[in-house]
């Protein structure tokens, strides 16, 4: 009796070791931004996982490596199996309300959102996706209210006062958006910030200044894809198509989603 005890214990303990190894791997796999090794130990992980917690977590991790593929409809699958394993994730929600608004459909993007909130009330991810979905159906004051939701118990965060200096971007007040990023910059110099700011020059037509904000924010993080976007955007608005694509390849690399940079690369013409 005890023998067998023992080698089931043995059992045991070698399947958690191999559990956990996969599950580093996986981790590095996104760490590195190989998204395909990642998929498919993260596909491997949920299949064994009898935990549903734990394997909610798999299938939410896998779902976000297929859609850094730009496989949409099977990352949609994955994040709806770890709905079903742990219907109280708050990571779910979020990931599926912005995959929905991503995709263009704003009711049921709202749907995950509002329910994902319910679960967690100081989600910031979610209230900022929420916020995107709000402005894009026009409800901007909705939008402004969400953000300042978040500065109510999280009065630093730097994407929410980011968030409302783009609204003012985009209703229009580049010169008030242009102050907001002074002032942030002023605070704490970080690439975001940069970044926010080289897209206020952008549509000022600053080109020059839109670079060097570009490229400040790519040397403080070589890693931050949306700086490659916002540098690609400069390029083409200067006539640079070709230095404006290798930017673009640039930030799917670094982990930016290549499906949502279909616009911008039906201008890069394969020779």
């Amino acid at each position: 009796m005890k023998k067998h005890l023992l080698i089931l214990t043995l059992a045991a303990t070698s399947l958690q070791f191999f559990s956990a190894q996969d599950k580093k791997m996986a981790e590095e796999c996104m760490q590195k931004a190989d998204y395909k090794c990642a998929e498919e130990q993260y596909t491997k992980l949920a299949d064994k996982e009898q935990i549903q917690k734990y394997q909610s977590e798999y299938f939410n991790n896998l779902g976000t490596a297929q859609r850094r593929l730009g496989k949409i409809p099977a990352s949609f699958k994955s994040y709806e199996s770890a709905l079903k394993s742990n219907p109280l994730s708050a990571a779910v929600y979020a990931n599926l309300g912005s995959l929905h608004n991503q995709k263009g459909n704003k009711t049921k993007a709202l749907d995950y959102l509002n329910k994902g909130l319910q679960i967690d009330e100081e989600n910031i991810e979610m209230y900022l996706t929420r916020s995107k979905v709000y402005e894009n159906l026009g409800k901007k004051d909705l939008a402004e209210k969400d953000l300042n939701q978040i500065l109510s118990f999280a009065p630093d965060n730097i994407f929410a006062r980011t968030g409302l200096a783009n609204l003012k971007k985009r209703n229009g007040d580049l010169e008030g958006s242009l102050k907001d990023y002074n002032q942030l910059l002023s605070e704490k110099p970080e690439s975001l910030l940069y970044n926010g700011r080289a897209d206020v020059y952008l549509k000022l037509k600053k080109h020059k200044e839109a670079l060097a904000d570009v490229n400040k924010a790519i040397s403080i993080d070589p890693k931050f894809s949306t700086s490659y976007v916002t540098k690609a955007m400069i390029l083409f608005d200067t006539a640079k198509d070709k230095e404006a694509c290798a930017s673009l390849d640039k930030a799917v690399a670094t982990g930016y989603e290549k499906g949502a940079l279909t616009d911008q690369y039906a201008k890069c013409v394969k020779k």
